[in-house]
């Protein structure tokens, strides 16, 4: 069974910059779409970066400038940096591979103004 483990974040002031991570245990990333996706309160899950087998990649405009979705296929390990944070930024960040495998518990971003 397909397990995610995010990781990476914090509490940042804004301007500021994390990295984030994310391990999966049962797939390998290589084999599909992955993207990271985030979750305000209140709000619904939406998908700020993906990158396919090839290594392309796709950002809303949101966060197009600012975030940078990679992927390290020895450490078979998805990133996502953030960069320029803003408050707007605060959310619970998910990683996934497309079709879903069972959601991650997420890693908490807080962006204090």
């Amino acid at each position: 069974q397909v397990q995610l483990v995010e990781s990476g974040g914090g509490l940042v002031q804004a301007g500021g910059s994390l990295r984030l991570s994310c391990a999966a245990s049962g797939t390998t990333f290589s084999r599909y779409i992955t993207a990271w996706y985030r979750q305000a309160p209140g709000k619904q899950r939406e998908l700020v970066a993906s990158i396919t087998r090839t290594g392309a990649t796709n950002y809303p405009d949101s966060v197009k400038g600012r975030f940078t979705i990679s992927r390290d296929t020895a450490k078979d390990t998805v990133y996502l940096q953030l960069n320029s944070l803003k408050p707007e930024d605060t959310a619970v960040y998910y990683c996934n591979v497309i079709p879903w495998a069972p959601w991650g518990q997420g890693t908490q971003v807080t962006v204090s103004s």
